[in-house]
């Protein structure tokens, strides 16, 4: 996946062959935020413009815009793999939380 980020939002970018411009839309959010360019100087520009629409848009409407991630993930797994889990981070002098933040981290690498 390319990938841009500003202002701690992210946007999925492609490439529409047929147009001949790069597609960007935020990710993670439920509101949608497109924007595209055609070159990469381009598109970067539209991104950020599209983020900081966005931002002001949701200022004058008094709403709190959304934010891409919380940092709260709530995860239902089979007793099996908790336990499995849970003795990883025991064997590796971590709690679960920071053992499972660090192997997701590791998993969602590019």
């Amino acid at each position: 996946m390319n990938s841009m980020t500003y202002k701690g939002y992210l946007a999925r970018i492609e490439y529409d062959d047929e147009d001949r411009i790069f597609v960007g839309r935020l990710a993670g959010i439920r509101d949608i935020v497109t924007f595209h360019g055609d070159s990469v100087a381009g598109l970067e520009e539209a991104f950020h413009e599209a983020v900081d629409d966005y931002l002001a848009a949701c200022a004058q409407l008094g709403q709190k815009p959304e934010k891409p991630a919380s940092g709260n993930l709530m995860l239902r797994v089979s007793p099996e793999v908790h336990q499995a889990v849970l003795a990883a981070a025991q064997a590796a002098g971590a709690s679960l939380n920071q053992w499972a933040s660090k192997a997701l981290a590791e998993a969602a690498r590019p």
